[in-house]
């Protein structure tokens, strides 16, 4: 044991009434809801990076924390881990998540980081066997260094694309030898500044054959889990290829990869894309390509990705609804794509930053999980589109657009407006949240 969080005890549920901070007041593991375990329904996931390697920087100013295991030794990577899992342990965390280059040191060559990799690896599964925390998926980093300056798989230079390939294939290994249910590809950088000196199409086939390769050698290694691309539509570059869901599908479909990858769907991407986390959600279950979700928040005065641990529990209930509403997770989780704020420099400020976002997401989810087991908005939604289940209906959509606009003339059709009841419907929900 290290002592970085000594004095804080294992957290655990005591009810809404608690006045304990070191305490659950919402999130109940073992409460059953809807048939299942609310630990196997929101499967909790810690990130690695957020919580272990960010130095409490900004855009506008450098590093606030300050952590003993900061540097760039195998020891201190280990040390990192040791204190990882302590805090796994605390929280009760069943998941989570780490790049590359958060968990081992970045080498003076390809080799030695591929080296680092595995030894931390093999540490990490030697963490694994002796707690509980599981991996719920890996990624490589490809947007920090500046090799990543113009892309990765979209680089112009053929070289870094190949330097990509082997990153992600080391870490795709090393994801599959600690038994993590998913692998995650974010394209921090596959996109452009500029399209002065930039070939739009060029880069984007050589993505798409990029992910192409990715699955193939998902199956060649036997990988069960999914392959999950992460939308973000802008930073760090002013334009990226894989801007929001749908974009997202276009780009599978063109690559005939839609069957292949699903998306992880992360709260703050999706409102910079000018969209809101629960419609990115219900549209990814509707293309069938739903997966994951990053879990946090943004603050919406400011213009870039803050990261924030949510604490709006009647927001959060709107996603969860989705996330229901479209069978809940097979392999995907809620991690906590969250950071501390670089004034919180003690580590009971990262303790109960997880606990609050815990607590915030169950109590989110039970407020949806009643409002679906009511089944009130869903008899409204089916009312509302009964007409089309009607065999005249069915047979419009199938036959062709002269035989649509004749009823228009053969049953004398004046259609008129109805009602879609949405303040109702707002009254409804607002009765669960």
């Amino acid at each position: 044991m290290t002592d970085f969080f000594k004095g804080i005890p294992q957290i655990r549920y005591e009810g809404p009434d608690s006045d304990n901070e070191f305490a659950f007041r919402h999130y109940n593991p073992d409460e059953v809801i809807l048939g299942k375990r609310m630990e196997d329904h929101l499967r909790f996931a810690v990130a690695y990076w957020h919580s272990f390697a960010w130095p409490g920087g900004d855009p506008f100013g450098g590093q606030t924390l300050d952590r003993p295991w900061f540097g760039e030794t195998m020891a201190l990577a280990k040390l990192k881990a040791d204190v990882a899992f302590e805090m796994f342990d605390i929280l009760g965390a069943p998941f989570y998540c780490f790049h590359d280059a958060d968990a081992r040191p970045e080498g003076a060559t390809f080799a030695e980081s591929l080296r680092n990799l595995e030894e931390i690896v093999d540490y990490l599964g030697e963490k694994q066997t002796g707690h509980k925390a599981r991996l719920l998926w890996g990624t490589a980093n490809m947007f920090s260094h500046k090799r990543w300056m113009s892309g990765a798989a979209t680089n112009p230079d053929p070289d870094v694309y190949a330097y990509a390939a082997a990153n992600v294939k080391a870490n795709m290994d090393a994801t599959h030898r600690l038994g993590g249910q998913n692998y995650v590809l974010w394209g921090g950088r596959e996109g452009y500044e500029t399209l002065l000196n930039t070939d739009l199409k060029a880069e984007r086939e050589h993505a798409g054959r990029f992910l192409q390769q990715v699955v193939e050698y998902k199956h060649k290694i036997g990988f069960k889990g999914a392959i999950l691309i992460e939308p973000k539509p802008q930073e760090p570059s002013k334009h990226q290829y894989d801007y929001d869901v749908a974009t997202v599908y276009g780009f599978l479909v063109q690559f005939g990869l839609e069957k292949e990858v699903q998306v992880n769907i992360e709260q703050g991407h999706a409102i910079l894309a000018g969209h809101s986390f629960e419609h990115e959600i219900a549209l990814a279950a509707a293309l069938g390509i739903f997966g994951s979700i990053d879990m946090n928040r943004n603050d919406y005065q400011s213009g870039w990705d803050t990261d924030q641990f949510p604490n709006n529990h009647a927001e959060k209930a709107l996603a969860f609804y989705e996330i229901l509403r479209a069978g809940g997770y097979a392999t995907g989780g809620t991690n906590f794509d969250a950071k501390i704020r670089r004034q919180s420099l003690d580590p009971e400020d990262l303790i109960l930053a997880h606990v609050g976002g815990m607590d915030t997401c169950a109590r989110a989810f039970k407020s949806a999980a009643a409002c679906l087991a009511d089944g009130g908005l869903e008899r409204a939604r089916a009312d509302r589109y009964a007409g089309w289940s009607g065999d005249k209906a069915q047979a419009m959509l199938r036959g062709t657009l002269d035989q649509a606009a004749a009823r228009v003339t053969a049953e004398g059709l004046e259609p008129q407006p109805k009602s879609g009841r949405q303040e109702r419907l707002e009254n409804l929900w607002n009765r669960f949240v």
